[in-house]
């Protein structure tokens, strides 16, 4: 399968920002095919002007959330059908920031999942331990728990993507051993091809952390197959070498 490079872009970028980002990162593309799937997911306000900048190019675009109904009295709320309109083919739902601050559920994430893949659209779903679960042991039986509980069972390779995001590496520096990612990684694999179609096909990408210095170990992995990069997709520079790491 073709590797994938996400950028999750965050709270982060204003529209000036986002155009030389996004400008750069065609431009890097245009000279070389770095032998994987490049996507970008700017926030909301950002969509339709980044659209714009990479159409016609390889890059993809994608969203950090979307609501779990079509449309209605929901005030703030950006939905499924809005983000395919917008150009959007990707999704990020159930990341461990979201979880954790807008006291999303497992059943919720599974809504949004569903109502994503409604309007045509792949969901990269984020699973992953705290530190409090780590050092209980606890970290397998959690991302079990976590990607069957928000995962719909009619999922498939083509229209979900699975991401393993450590809440204790995001944003820290800290990043786990490439034995701790491979057991984690081998896991999710095993629960995808026992409880998914296809489930070998689905991608599974590391969040955490990631950067420049160690994107080419951590892709290595076996069942690494790209990453939900954070902090280090908001320059050329840094993201362009991690999609370059293969």
């Amino acid at each position: 399968m073709r590797p994938l490079i996400a950028g999750n872009w965050k709270m982060n970028t204003l529209r000036a920002d986002g155009s030389a980002l996004v400008a750069g990162l065609v431009e890097q593309r245009s000279r070389k095919d770095p032998g994987c799937d490049i996507l970008v997911c700017p926030p909301f306000i950002s969509l339709g002007l980044i659209e714009d900048i990479i159409s016609g190019s390889p890059i993809l675009l994608g969203a950090q959330d979307c609501h779990k109904e079509e449309f209605g009295a929901y005030t703030g709320g950006i939905s499924a059908a809005m983000l395919s309109d917008a150009g959007c083919g990707f999704v990020i739902l159930g990341h461990s920031e979201r979880r954790a601050q807008n006291y999303e559920t497992d059943l919720l994430v599974s809504q949004k999942v569903s109502a994503a893949h409604a309007n045509d659209l792949v969901s990269i779903v984020c699973v992953g331990e705290t530190l409090i679960d780590r050092d209980a042991g606890s970290t397998l039986s959690v991302v079990e728990e976590q990607l069957l509980g928000s995962v719909p069972k009619n999922a498939n390779a083509k229209n979900t993507i699975i991401a393993y995001e450590p809440v204790w590496a995001i944003g820290t520096g800290k990043t786990p051993t490439t034995m701790q990612i491979t057991e984690v990684h081998d896991h999710l694999r095993v629960l995808l091809e026992n409880h998914f179609a296809e489930g070998g096909g689905f991608r599974i990408l590391y969040g955490g952390s990631m950067n420049s210095s160690n994107a080419g170990e951590i892709l290595s992995v076996k069942n690494v197959n790209g990453g939900l990069v954070g902090g280090a997709s908001l320059t050329v520079k840094d993201f362009w070498a991690i999609c370059t790491s293969f």
